[in-house]
């Protein structure tokens, strides 16, 4: 059955298609052995808050999984721009810049960086709405960088978070709280994590097993800039059971309140509001500056 899209244009091969156009063969090594990349960025509000650092990362990530990173950033910056005028203005876009091997090298298996192509996908995807969503502590891991490319934003790792939110919306819950092979938290199967105790913000610090997210770190620093004590160390899921207040960063949504963990209900609270104000208070400084 086909998928009903929203409207989507994605520029490969030097021109823009629309809609959703095959661009894998069942020859193709990304089909087969998983040699994808892709990053995720966002345009709302006529905003598009730190595309060029998206740009600039699925590059490192396509080079982390052995492929080449044909398109350089700026170029990546300069076609979401020219795509989003496709568009009517609406409703929020997100922007997926990629990468795929077609070759594989050494009897198959890793990619043949030559063989690389480069899409950029543009679609229809409104925010989800700042009310929040409910955690589950999920039984599955994040893998360590000695198992899996962690350092890469890679579509190989996306399963594993597929299998935890099914299993967390089977027993009630909208998303997965994600631990590592130690038994500490990591993230959510989406998202960056963060927690509010007495005053105090913290958050997963980086330890190889999921990525430091580019709204993470814009989050981070916008706190402190405001005189928060924001402190990024190792947590667990007892820390979450007493936290005062959960929150999520990501592309997809940027800052949205954890409101139920493990059957435990939780409102929204000053911390995830005021990190929403001052990330809009940014986007649209940026967008006041490119003008």
């Amino acid at each position: 059955m086909a998928q009903e899209l929203s409207p989507t244009f994605t520029f490969v091969d030097g021109e823009w298609l629309e809609g959703n156009p095959g661009l894998i063969g069942p020859r193709s090594h990304a089909m087969w052995l998983g040699s994808t990349v892709f990053d995720g960025a966002r345009w709302f509000e006529g905003m598009s808050p730190d595309l060029d650092r998206h740009a600039a990362r699925v590059n490192r990530s396509a080079l982390a999984l052995g492929l080449e990173a044909s398109v350089a950033a700026d170029e990546i910056v300069r076609l979401t721009h020219e795509g989003l005028a496709k568009f009517g203005g609406e409703t929020a876009v997100y922007i997926r810049p990629m990468y795929w091997a077609e070759a594989g090298g050494y009897m198959g298996v890793p990619a043949d960086p030559i063989s690389t192509r480069f899409a950029l996908s543009l679609y229809e995807s409104p925010m989800i709405p700042s009310s929040g969503f409910t955690l589950g502590v999920s039984p599955f891991r994040r893998p360590t960088p000695e198992t899996a490319p962690t350092a890469a934003k890679a579509g190989c790792l996306y399963p594993n978070s597929g299998r935890a939110i099914l299993e967390a919306k089977a027993r009630g819950y909208d998303n997965a709280l994600m631990c590592d092979m130690a038994g500490n938290v990591a993230e959510t199967a989406t998202s960056n994590v963060f927690i509010v105790r007495d005053g105090v913000v913290k958050t997963p610090v980086p330890n190889g097993t999921f990525l430091n997210g580019i709204t993470r770190q814009r989050i981070i620093a916008l706190l402190r800039a405001d005189g928060a004590e924001v402190v990024e160390c190792t947590l667990t899921v007892e820390d979450f059971l007493g936290a005062d207040e959960i929150f999520s960063t990501g592309n997809h949504s940027k800052v949205v309140a954890v409101t139920g963990f493990e059957g435990r209900s939780l409102q929204p609270g000053p911390v995830c509001e005021r990190s929403r104000e001052l990330y809009w208070a940014f986007a649209r400084g940026s967008l006041a500056k490119a003008a």
